[in-house]
């Protein structure tokens, strides 16, 4: 008796090494938006755009895992579309490709081997790619940071540096997770990104002189930076140097949400995490005295 119950408790310790899913792959497919001048609702599906992602995520215990992966998508919003309508004249808009690598910390707060269903929160570091662009009047797709439409790099702006496209942002959130099988898992999650740029859709703070903006950078860069009069009935005066033309005390936002599946590789084992805790894989006695 002692005998099988020495053998009983070793099965497991062996099973967990040939059987641990302690390693997953993760993809997620849903949804991605952004907050800021051009789209001011704090979270909204309106204006939003296919986002996807794939990575890998580590179980250190039943309960916090370690995920890194890559999510892509597109941002976009028009003033067209503004809630606020006094924003609506100058006719601005943007898009932008966003490619993001991840690190993160996630915290479930139920073991998935003894429950199906778990509600969970990460945080973490981002690294992120974005370039933001617009059609003009005859639907050629212009970038917009070289045109410097708010006076970034010009000899009469100095206080106005370049933004960088590559930048760092703190990725967080939460979801619900459901287990489907022993080796796959389906969430849903809502995960936000703080950025430290005002700049993802090229609009921040105030309008330059348009005489300065056509000597250094062209008659394009005058163009895309005030639309007003591609509107029908709309103003063509361009506005005065120093007018507002965005919030500068406010950094802009970007968001994924949508479906994840985690499926676990590596072994044959539970999906969960392979700490064995509840699922009697072995055939054992969970109690042997």
């Amino acid at each position: 008796m002692r005998k099988y119950a020495l053998l009983c408790l070793l099965v497991p310790v062996f099973s967990q090494a040939q059987e641990s899913h302690r390693l997953h792959l993760t993809l997620f497919g849903g949804v991605t938006n952004y907050q800021g001048e051009l789209q001011g609702r704090t979270f909204t599906f309106n204006q939003s755009n296919l986002g996807i992602g794939a990575g890998l995520k580590y179980d250190l215990t039943p309960h916090f895992a370690i995920r890194t992966g890559i999510q892509y998508g597109t941002i976009g919003a028009s003033d067209r579309d503004n809630n606020d309508a006094k924003l609506r004249p100058r006719n601005l808009s943007f898009e932008s490709r966003i490619l993001e690598g991840n690190l993160l910390l996630e915290y479930t707060l139920f073991n998935m081997e003894e429950k199906r269903i778990s509600p969970y929160v990460f945080g973490g570091i981002a690294v992120y790619h974005f370039n933001p662009y617009a059609f003009d009047t005859l639907g050629n797709k212009v970038f917009l940071k070289p045109l410097s439409t708010e006076g970034q790099g010009l000899t009469a702006y100095p206080d106005r540096k370049q933004y960088k496209l590559t930048q760092f942002a703190i990725p967080f959130g939460g979801g619900i997770k459901f287990r489907i099988s022993d080796n796959v898992i389906l969430g849903y999650e809502i995960g936000l990104r703080k950025t430290f740029t005002d700049y993802l859709d090229d609009v921040s703070t105030r309008y330059v002189d348009n005489g300065e903006l056509l000597r250094e950078r062209g008659l394009k860069a005058v163009e895309m930076s005030y639309r007003g009069g591609e509107l029908k009935d709309g103003n063509p005066t361009y506005p005065a140097a120093d007018e507002l033309r965005g919030n500068s005390k406010t950094k802009d936002w970007y968001y994924f949400q949508g479906l994840t599946l985690t499926i676990g590789i590596g072994g044959t084992g539970n999906g969960g995490g392979g700490w064995g805790g509840g699922r009697g894989k072995t055939g054992c006695p969970r109690n042997v005295y």
